[in-house]
């Protein structure tokens, strides 16, 4: 599973560094399970023993150490977690955190984390490019803003799994096998990433999983000096918060989960479903393509099943023919680095006006310039051909929480049909992506389940309608899981809602932040 977000003002190539993909494969589970009929199956999170355990208490007892780091007014401080929360005295988990004070006026309320996704986005990297300085003003007054990077993921330890080259043609493997030589591609690529995340962090990779993650935002919590976790995630964020309320749910405090999971559905339906997503935005993509006059994918009045089907054509054309892009190591557009471009662009409307024209210049021009930056920018990779860890700790947080979603490509191959139903242009890929957990060196330790947090304060769960990501469906199903959620609705387009535009939806999570009002449960804005 991959979740990644990126604020609505950031609509440059660059600012699609944020966004979240799905496409990992996460538990087992038939393609045939309802999310109601999963919902219900799932056995609940229980939460953890009130007192904290005195194996624990050097790790609650902790004093970060600040010191200034980036840029003006922000700082860092590194803290330990026990490594295996089973066994605390058999090494520690290194974690960066870093932090921006409370500016005033008004009366401080605490620490508030922030989480933009991943499994693998930096929470350090959003707090000093846009949460610190970009969050309302109000909010950045009486909170201390506060992110801590998950173990395993960029300043905690990171997992690394292949240098730069060996990224570049990773990203280049082709994801709809034609015939047995290929799938055996497939499969050799995914064997030898596994290989080499197993290789870098042999016992690191056995302690990523969201739920230690969770545990170690308490420790943190507890070093900041709170009785109350107060948090926004975003995308993967939320199924990170929403596991620390299952956890600790009487240490909930406010908590804002945008672009929430659904924690109780198994992979292969939470692909399908995710893949379903993807088709419902670039439904809206096609549409408003044809509706701008300039679409390269079709004339005014194309309907958005041709749209798809031209795409899906252009697709074909590069898996046989890939074409240039001027790219100063060489690298050629490829089908599967042009639909990693499009997918890109799926997550923010902001950036269909960029697709549009890169699609163009690809198709019209044979010039893969512009897909191949979209491309990068989803994979994180630099202008000098470097890569950061956010793939790997995907991988690894995925492949640790919930067991494979296929064990065999003969598993894939009988999946397409309903996968290619869900998304005639994106379904074959998914499917096929679906399959890297298979060859994890190291076994699932989670499970499917549902969270529930009895006892916990107010939640805000915020969904968007035309998500691409992470489908309204699971914001639906976690705030009828979470006992005291409330649904707040966005009506519309893109990944996520908070900071995004909507002056209805930034009030309403303002509030709550501010003076501890929910909204209205059921609450729509547009």
């Amino acid at each position: 599973m991959h979740t990644r977000r990126t604020p609505r003002r950031a609509r440059t190539a660059a600012g699609l560094l944020a966004a979240a993909l799905l496409i990992a494969g996460c538990s087992s589970g038939g393609t045939e399970t309802t999310a109601s009929s999963s919902a219900q199956e799932a056995a609940a999170l229980a939460p953890l023993p009130g007192p904290t355990p005195a194996a624990l208490a050097p790790y609650y007892g902790q004093k970060p150490a600040w010191r200034d780091c980036g840029a003006p007014g922000f700082q860092c401080a590194t803290l330990k977690a026990p490594r295996d929360y089973a066994a605390p005295s058999a090494g520690d988990v290194r974690l960066a955190v870093a932090r921006k004070k409370a500016t005033g006026p008004g009366k401080r309320l605490g620490s508030l984390l922030v989480n933009p996704g991943g499994p693998g986005g930096s929470a350090i990297a959003y707090l000093q490019g846009y949460a610190g300085i970009g969050y309302p003003a109000g909010v950045r007054a009486r909170y201390d803003m506060v992110a801590v990077d998950p173990r395993g993921v960029a300043r905690s330890e990171p997992v690394e799994c292949l240098d730069g080259r060996e990224m570049d043609a990773y990203t280049r493997t082709d994801v709809t096998p034609d015939d047995t030589k290929e799938t055996n591609t497939l499969v050799t690529a995914y064997r030898r990433f596994a290989e080499g995340c197993g290789a870098d962090a042999p016992e690191l990779l056995r302690h990523v999983s969201t739920v230690e993650a969770a545990r170690d935002l308490d420790i943190v919590r507890a070093a900041l000096g709170d009785k109350k976790l107060n948090y926004v995630g975003a995308s993967y964020g939320t199924f990170l918060g929403a596991t620390y309320a299952g956890l600790f749910p009487q240490r909930a405090g406010r908590l804002v989960l945008d672009g929430a999971m659904d924690p109780s559905l198994p992979a292969r339906r939470l692909n399908l479903e995710q893949t379903e997503g993807f088709d419902t935005a670039f439904t809206a993509f096609a549409k408003d393509c044809v509706r701008q006059g300039d679409c390269p994918l079709g004339g005014r009045g194309t309907a958005p099943g041709q749209v798809g089907k031209n795409l899906k054509a252009f697709f074909e054309r590069l898996d046989a023919r890939p074409i240039p892009t001027g790219d100063a190591d060489g690298r050629r557009l490829t089908e599967s680095l042009a639909t990693m471009g499009v997918i890109a662009a799926m997550y923010d409307e902001g950036a269909w006006e960029q697709l549009r024209e890169a699609l163009t210049a690809a198709m019209k021009d044979k010039d893969g310039a512009g897909l191949l930056v979209l491309s990068d920018s989803y994979y994180e990779r630099d202008a000098k051909g470097e890569y950061s860890n956010l793939m790997f700790a995907n991988a690894a947080v995925n492949c640790l929480d919930l067991p494979p979603a296929f064990d065999s490509p003969d598993e894939v191959r009988r999946a397409l049909p309903d996968f290619e139903k869900a998304s005639p242009v994106f379904g074959e890929g998914l499917a096929w992506a679906s399959l890297n957990c298979a060859y994890w060196p190291v076994r699932a330790t989670g499970e499917a389940q549902r969270i529930e947090a009895r006892g916990a304060a107010p939640i805000v769960v915020v969904g968007t309608t035309r998500d691409p990501a992470t489908p309204y469906r699971w914001a639906e199903a976690l705030a009828g899981q979470l006992d005291s959620a409330r649904l707040l609705t966005y009506e519309g387009d893109g990944h996520t809602a908070y900071g995004r535009g909507s002056a209805c939806i930034d009030s309403a999570i303002n509030t709550y932040l501010l003076e501890g009002t929910p909204p209205t449960d059921g609450k729509r804005c547009s």
